[in-house]
């Protein structure tokens, strides 16, 4: 088969993939706010279930500080206290990651004079993914190339995480197009930039659409999740 033809195949399967991504792409995520858009790719980096656990936690942090405005912007998940933090998410890494993260980003919003989204797009427009582990978030303990990748997609920029899951998927796609893998993550990203142009979607809808083209409880999870994905 033709690779635009394995490709809509899949795609079919999640139309809705693309009106995510367009907010995504808006850094629109968590109704546009940036400190749980960080808080959601430090606790994604440990490679939890992303719907079943990290999802839950990012809500539940939500609840706890963001309704009741302890924490409104970068400055105060910065400087927010470990303990109060780990009342929600017991993982010191986590919190390590997303302070730090929220410290650099709240930095370029003194520097330059922005809000929390400037800052944080600014930051992504700026960012490479060659030589990604020598930006200041790609130095950060905890930031690996999918982290890095990931914060880069919610900052609005149209790329992809070489995870596994999206790996595995592609490698499908790509074994029924009669096509050749790489071996390595960045030339992964490179590949499937290539890829996005020869079937016409974006990127961006790529990853997602492995991530939710994966069945649960016998559904995709973008069946599974509809509702609560216009929330996230």
């Amino acid at each position: 088969m033709k690779l635009k033809e394995v490709v809509d195949s899949y795609m079919q399967q999640v139309p809705e993939v693309s009106e995510h991504c367009q907010r995504c792409l808006k850094t629109e995520r968590w109704h546009g706010n940036v400190v749980l858009m960080v808080v959601d790719a430090a606790f994604t980096s440990i490679g939890l279930n992303y719907f079943q656990a990290v999802v839950p936690k990012v809500d539940k942090f939500r609840q706890e500080f963001v309704e009741t405005r302890k924490i409104r912007t970068l400055e105060d998940l910065a400087t927010a206290s470990d303990d109060e933090l780990e009342s929600v998410w017991r993982n010191k890494r986590s919190w390590h990651m997303a302070k730090s993260v929220a410290s650099y980003l709240a930095g370029i919003k003194r520097e330059k004079g922005l809000d929390d989204r400037q800052a944080f797009t600014y930051w992504a427009k700026q960012a490479q993914l060659d030589g990604w582990e020598k930006d200041p978030i790609g130095q950060i303990n905890g930031v690996g190339i999918n982290s890095f990748q990931y914060l880069r997609m919610m900052g609005g920029i149209d790329t992809v995480m070489p995870d596994k899951i999206v790996k595995r998927v592609i490698a499908e796609i790509l074994t029924k197009a009669n096509m050749e893998m790489s071996s390595t993550d960045i030339g992964f990203v490179r590949l499937m930039d290539r890829m996005a142009q020869d079937t016409n979607y974006r990127a961006i809808e790529l990853c997602w659409m492995t991530w939710m083209v994966q069945s649960e409880a016998g559904m995709s999870r973008m069946e599974k999740y509809s509702r609560l994905l216009p929330d996230i």
